[in-house]
């Protein structure tokens, strides 16, 4: 494995787990990292990028907004970005996290990531959950206030899946491209280690040798 793709409900504290991961192994770790490469390839502000997903004018941007919300973003206009029709836009984050992993040795977090590298071998595909009350927590830490929290966990997910369950006839997640699904009610140390031992188990199982 070159590579661990994670998915998330939002709130589930995937950034964090992600980076501790990237950390552990030596990799990269792409998140916000993402939002910044499409913007230096549209030769814009990086906040830019966010602002021309937000507006629903397209099934392509309500993807990127119901896969990205939550994420590292502001919002500035930029003419670039007006000039950029949904479905190309679709096509370039598609096209950048391809090349990411091209690079091997990396995390990525979410903008549906594990579904772009579905077919890769070399990824570990992660999605990670939480109860509720563990979201509220976690999203309460980030200094957001009550009502925002609230509304942010009532919107984000239901909207991704809102949006699958449209234009694709599937459920939100996607068990199926997934090598595990983890509930990180169980804290975020136990999560990386988790994850870690997993992705050992299933190179040494590729391998066919024992795991250690």
């Amino acid at each position: 494995m070159k590579i661990v793709a994670i998915e998330r409900e939002y709130g589930s504290g995937a950034a964090n787990i992600g980076k501790t991961i990237a950390d552990r192994l030596g990799w990269r770790f792409w998140d916000h990292e993402i939002t910044n490469e499409i913007a230096r390839r549209l030769h814009c502000k990086a906040e830019s990028v966010q602002q021309r997903e937000e507006r629903m004018d397209s099934m392509f941007y309500r993807l990127m907004k119901a896969f990205m919300r939550g994420s590292f973003e502001a919002g500035v206009a930029t003419p670039n970005l007006e000039l950029l029709d949904a479905e190309q836009l679709s096509i370039l984050f598609e096209k950048v996290i391809t090349q990411i992993a091209e690079g091997g040795n990396c995390v990525i977090i979410g903008r549906a990531a594990p579904w772009f590298l579905r077919e890769r071998k070399d990824t570990f595909r992660v999605f990670l959950y939480a109860p509720s009350e563990e979201k509220f927590r976690r999203t309460l830490a980030q200094g957001k206030s009550r009502d925002e929290t609230e509304n942010l966990l009532e919107t984000v997910d239901r909207d991704r899946a809102a949006f699958i369950r449209k234009y694709y006839n599937k459920e939100w997640p996607d068990r199926y491209i997934y090598h595990m699904m983890l509930n990180v009610n169980c804290g975020d140390e136990i999560a990386v280690e988790t994850i870690l031992h997993c992705m050992r188990m299933q190179d040494a199982r590729d391998a066919g040798v024992p795991a250690i």
